[in-house]
């Protein structure tokens, strides 16, 4: 494996990522060291790489990605994996709003909790959250799926428009179109084999508990809203 580090001391963003853009070119795994909560690390990388910052980042980690594989050794700020179309981040610690805003495709897992707005907007892909999400998660959600092992905070799934939350916690309170229903036993099956693949370990207790935020309606902004089925 080829491997080349970045020392982000004493650099700007625009330093590193273009030092990180330009690695990635001929290198299997790139390791930024220092990275000492810089903003925009990663962002717009394309490139098949495994990009390892060893420690946390800032505002809008990997943000615009497309492909590469990025592993976060601590916390993350607001808006990780922003607007990402394919690929990975894990975050191996806490995240602040605004996790996978927007994403079209990819997986973002965060291992402890985030704040505000997880999913906003978000089109296709999966985010799990090991620890609880704050208000409006889900705000906007217009497809793909958030799995949440703790609680929720208000107003979950606010404006939800098409897509699924699953929460294994406490719900303090839906948004507008939002409604909880059951899981399917196919439902939990596919818990099981995403979440046990970025290594969540659940009693099968904590899998039956689980249920899942979907639209009431599908047109909530077309006259009064209503129940669909």
């Amino acid at each position: 494996m080829r491997e080349a580090v970045v020392d982000a001391e004493s650099k700007t963003p625009r330093e590193v990522n273009r030092a990180i853009k330009s690695l990635a070119k001929d290198h299997d795994r790139i390791v930024v060291k220092n990275p000492n909560a810089m903003h925009y690390i990663g962002a717009g990388l394309t490139e098949d790489v495994e990009l390892i910052i060893d420690g946390s980042a800032g505002y809008f980690a990997a943000t615009m990605i497309h492909g590469p594989r990025v592993k976060i050794n601590g916390n993350a700020g607001w808006f990780p994996a922003d607007n990402m179309t394919e690929g990975e981040v894990i975050i191996e610690g806490s995240a602040g709003d605004g996790v996978g805003q927007g994403i079209y495709g990819g997986t973002v897992v965060v291992r402890k909790g985030a704040g505000s707005r997880t999913g906003e907007i978000m089109k296709n892909g999966t985010i799990i959250i090991g620890g609880n999400s704050g208000f409006m998660t889900g705000l906007f959600m217009m497809g793909g799926r958030i799995i949440v092992l703790g609680d929720l905070a208000e107003d979950a799934g606010e404006s939800i428009i098409r897509g699924t939350i699953y929460v294994g916690g406490e719900i303090k309170s839906l948004g507008k179109n939002a409604k909880v229903e059951d899981i399917t036993p196919e439902e939990e099956e596919e818990l099981r084999g995403v979440l046990s693949a970025y290594g969540f370990e659940l009693e099968d207790e904590e899998y039956h508990s689980f249920r899942k935020i979907v639209p009431r309606s599908k047109r909530p902004f077309y006259g009064e809203e209503s129940e669909e089925g």
